[in-house]
């Protein structure tokens, strides 16, 4: 059940994941407009401030319709949003869903995605209850394979996202 009233916030050693505030625009811009960011990712960069406004107001809608939910990741000293992680794509039952991430590459090699990606997997197995979380990762990001696998995610080899073929699936089961 996605009970986000009030939002979820979650805190670690470094960080503390929020919602998305409108104020987030410049930073989010940042992020979504960064060629490094979007290497992997089968999406134009943001190329407009206004885009990244708009993703705003998509993202607090599709937490109000319990789509997904959506965290800035900010460090706890500056509160500076420095990347995104999400649960979204959830099955019919809300058993299963897909993480999803991205981080300005400043803050790379640091282990902030690593920390953020481990509370939101807490959250998403003790909280929502899910009993699967799925990474969809292109197969040359050696990073992304590798936080995941830190992270106990399995490859399914047997999976193709059918609208990526470069991507290739890893699971994390309860």
């Amino acid at each position: 059940m996605l009970n986000q009233n009030p939002f979820p916030s979650l805190t670690t050693k470094r960080l503390l994941l929020r919602q998305l505030k409108t104020t987030d625009k410049k930073a989010v811009f940042k992020i979504r407009s960064n060629k490094v960011v979007y290497k992997f990712i089968a999406k134009e960069t943001f190329k407009k401030i206004e885009e990244a406004q708009l993703f705003i107001t998509k993202i607090k809608k599709g937490i109000t319709n319990k789509e997904h939910v959506f965290w800035a990741i900010t460090l706890k000293e500056t509160q500076e949003l420095i990347g995104t992680v999400c649960l979204w794509n959830f099955s019919k039952n809300r058993l299963i869903a897909e993480v999803g991430y991205e981080l300005h590459p400043d803050y790379f090699k640091q282990g902030i995605m690593n920390e953020a990606l481990q509370s939101v997997i807490k959250f998403g197995f003790e909280s929502l209850k899910l009993n699967t979380i799925e990474a969809f990762t292109h197969k040359n990001n050696e990073a992304s394979k590798t936080l995941l696998i830190r992270n106990n995610f399995k490859l399914d080899a047997n999976r193709i996202d059918k609208g990526f073929p470069n991507n290739i699936v890893y699971i994390l089961s309860k």
